[in-house]
Parts: C-alpha cells; structure tokens; sequence
C-alpha cells in the first residue's frame, strides 16, 4: 500500500506578470514626469527655480498625451494583455469583502482577493482623474476653440484634481514602501506565499488551491509574514 505523496511546499507566488508590470512602471514614469512638470509650471518656488517655461510646457503636454497608451496597450494586447485585462476587470468589482476591508468594525474580518478595497478605490479615481485631467489639458492646450468661462473652469478642474492625484501617488508610494512583499511583486512579479496568505487570502486560495487559514496553512508559509523563499 502506497502513502499518497505530500503536496510541493511553496515558497513563492506569480503576482504581476511582464506586461503588467511594463503598464505599471510606463504608467508611473509618465504620471510623476506630469506632476513634476505641473509643479514646474503652476507652482512660483518650483517654477523660479527650474526655469525654461516653455520646455517644461512641452514636457507636459507630451507626456499627457503619452499617458494613456501603456494602459491602451495593455488592454489591447491579444495574448500578453490578458493577465492585465483580467487584473482590470477584478479592480473594477466590488463586493461584501471590499466594504469589510473599508469598515473599521469588520475590517479584520475581511479576506481580499488579488487587490483589497483600498488598491480597487486608489485605481478608480486616478483612472477618473486621468481622463478628467487629459480633457481639461486638452482645453488648456488649444484655448482657441473654447470659451473664456469654459478655459477658466477647465484650469480650475485640471488644478484641483492635479493636487488630489498628487496626495493619491504619495500615499501610493508610501503604502508601498511600507511593504517591501508588495513592492517586489510590482518590481520582480513574485511574492512571498505567507505575504498572499496573510494579506490576500482569497487570491492565496485562488492560485495554490490550499486554503489561507492559519491552522491549514501548512508547512509552506512562514507566520512572521516575511521570506519564505525567492520572490
């Protein structure tokens, strides 16, 4: 009689494969070059100290006009788009364990998917204020075809979502270098399996097909939440 073989040990998960990370660090790239360069242009300290207005000008509308095609791509992609599009899709529901996650009387209680209610709402509004942001530029760039009141309240809009995504990518960033597991799932598209246990049970469950409790997560995860083999 033969002992049925204990299953592989595992140390560490596929999170983000190389287009989503491509999408994701195009994306960055572009988004902080328009926060510096929007800086450069409306705020008088930075302005005065880098100079060169109207190559900083150009700067920005290039890169405003470059910011949506590493998502586009993603998203059109047939094959290597597919792990983004699903990714996408997933950001774009919400459910009993997102709004657990929100509420600080369940938010213990909650067991996240891939992303957790927080990641889902951080995405949606820098996706609504990117396209917000990209129609004002567009008003601001050629004011020729607009009205004064129109260009007013358009570079009263374009201002005061430049200064919410700018709060937005800080917290980004520092949630992210808060979690260094995180952090190297967008950098190297690996995780630790007691990271995803821990903080992302439900994908945890999803990819390895063992269940993320505690008591029945085996001999593959570490409890401090920390290593567990390559990333």
């Amino acid at each position: 009689m033969t002992t049925a073989a204990a299953p592989a040990t595992v140390h560490a998960l596929d999170r983000f494969d190389r287009t989503e990370r491509v999408v994701h660090w195009c994306t960055a790239a572009l988004g902080l070059m328009l926060l510096a360069t929007g800086a450069a242009l409306y705020a008088g300290p930075v302005s005065t100290l880098v100079g060169r207005r109207e190559l900083v000008r150009t700067v920005h509308v290039y890169a405003g006009i470059l910011l949506p095609i590493p998502v586009a791509l993603g998203l059109l992609l047939p094959r290597r788009g597919r792990a983004f599009r699903t990714d996408v899709q997933e950001l774009n529901r919400f459910d009993d364990d997102d709004r657990r996650w929100l509420r600080r009387r369940t938010h213990s209680r909650s067991r996240p998917a891939k992303f957790n209610a927080g990641q889902k709402l951080n995405a949606a509004f820098l996706a609504a204020a990117g396209l917000v942001m990209f129609a004002t530029g567009l008003m601001l760039r050629f004011p020729e075809h607009f009205a004064v009141d129109i260009r007013t309240g358009a570079t009263f809009v374009h201002d005061w979502f430049a200064i919410g995504v700018a709060l937005a990518v800080t917290g980004h960033i520092v949630f992210a270098l808060r979690d260094p597991d995180a952090l190297a799932g967008m950098w190297r598209g690996r995780v630790s399996a007691a990271w995803a246990r821990h903080t992302h049970p439900r994908w945890y469950e999803r990819v390895t097909g063992r269940p993320a409790d505690r008591l029945a997560g085996g001999p593959d995860e570490n409890p401090s939440g920390r290593g567990g083999g390559p990333r």
